[in-house]
């Protein structure tokens, strides 16, 4: 059973957000990171780069696979976990402690649109 934070919101690709006065940080969920396996790289977008919901943020890859992430919603980005480079399995020890990018918010109200913890809880038939 994936552990689940509260207070983030989630995606049905596995993405979470923490959202912070205008900005949203964004990561891969306990269970994304338990599929994957271990992680041996983590890349995000650089900074200045604005994406819409839905589009790839950056990609992680595992001894298994590799997956794209992707923007549970649209802004532009103005920061990217550079501790995720040498030390890509942080996302492994705390998924949730290790956001991949930063965002500024373009519409506050695609929030709307996530899950929280229940919701994705229940999405993943562990409710």
């Amino acid at each position: 059973m994936s552990h689940i934070q509260e207070g983030l919101l989630y995606n049905t690709s596995h993405e979470w957000v923490r959202v912070e006065g205008d900005r949203a940080y964004v990561g891969i969920s306990d269970h994304a990171q338990c599929e994957l396996g271990d992680l041996v790289f983590v890349e995000g977008l650089a900074p200045g780069k604005a994406v819409k919901a839905g589009d790839p943020l950056g990609t992680v890859e595992s001894v298994k696979a590799a997956s794209d992430v992707f923007a549970p919603v649209s802004g532009t980005v103005t920061e990217r976990n550079e501790a995720l480079d040498a030390a890509p399995e942080r996302i492994n020890q705390d998924p949730y402690g290790s956001w991949i990018v930063a965002l500024v918010l373009s519409d506050p109200a695609e929030l709307r649109a996530l899950m929280d913890a229940a919701a994705y809880a229940r999405f993943l038939g562990e409710a």
